[in-house]
């Protein structure tokens, strides 16, 4: 169920560098799994901009984006008591019901944030969580310290090892044992871990979308089961369904 509503800010602060934390206030009734996301209407711009969720509650929900262009780089500038139309409740989140006992999360880069609720979400069913956050280097990194909050295994690496192991995701990956993988990146991340594990899992893709909601067919992909639209029947796909 897709809702449209107004929603006010009520935090937007700087992470690292170029990514931010926004939390605002509205009805978040229609935001059901983790992994699903929210399309904004930004002043001045055609498309709205979607974002994954990465956590939420009754009354709020928080959003971490990087500034990538100019619809980020003005989300950038908006200050508390901005308010903004939202449409939440998008796209197809995790299913949690698959994840056996050790599950793994994967973020890589602003692919992190909606680990953190699907981790959340794997703890509160009595799971134990390993959560593997990738960065290019030590700046980059945001999260790892939320992460352990809630009670995961969290290992953070870096491809140019000025923090934690070195290397990528997939390093780390291999020397833990797991019943489940979920990811959420970069496609070359998610390629790479396809490959690497030796378990099912369910991986989130970025794709860039125009309505949101399955209307325009702009972000559709093929898949083992015939075309999906990233936006309505993802973002996320089952591993065994995925064709690269």
């Amino acid at each position: 169920m897709t809702k449209q509503g107004i929603f006010t800010i009520l935090e937007n602060t700087k992470l690292t560098d170029n990514v931010y934390k926004m939390i605002l206030s509205g009805d978040t009734s229609a935001i059901t799994a983790p992994g699903q996301f929210i399309n904004i209407q930004l002043d001045g711009f055609y498309l709205r901009r979607p974002i994954s969720v990465c956590d939420w509650d009754e009354n709020t929900v928080t959003i971490i984006y990087k500034v990538v262009g100019k619809g980020t780089a003005y989300m950038a500038t908006l200050t508390a008591g901005k308010e903004l139309d939202i449409l939440s409740g998008l796209g197809n989140g995790f299913d949690t019901c698959t994840s056996g006992e050790n599950p793994v999360v994967i973020g890589g880069g602003v692919g992190v944030p909606p680990m953190f609720g699907l981790a959340k979400e794997l703890i509160k069913e009595g799971k134990k969580v390993t959560a593997i956050l990738g960065f290019n280097t030590k700046d980059e990194i945001f999260y790892e310290e939320e992460f352990k909050a809630i009670g995961c295994e969290t290992v953070v690496t870096t491809v140019d090892g000025s923090y934690g192991t070195k290397g990528f995701v997939t390093d780390a990956l291999k020397d833990i044992n797991c019943s489940y993988t979920y990811a959420c990146g970069p496609e070359p991340m998610l390629k790479a871990i396809y490959n690497a594990a030796t378990v099912s899992g369910q991986y989130s893709f970025e794709e860039r979308m125009g309505c949101g909601f399955g209307a325009c067919m702009g972000c559709s992909c093929k898949t083992k089961y015939g075309n999906k639209r990233i936006c309505k029947d993802g973002p996320v796909l089952v591993k065994e369904e995925i064709i690269w």
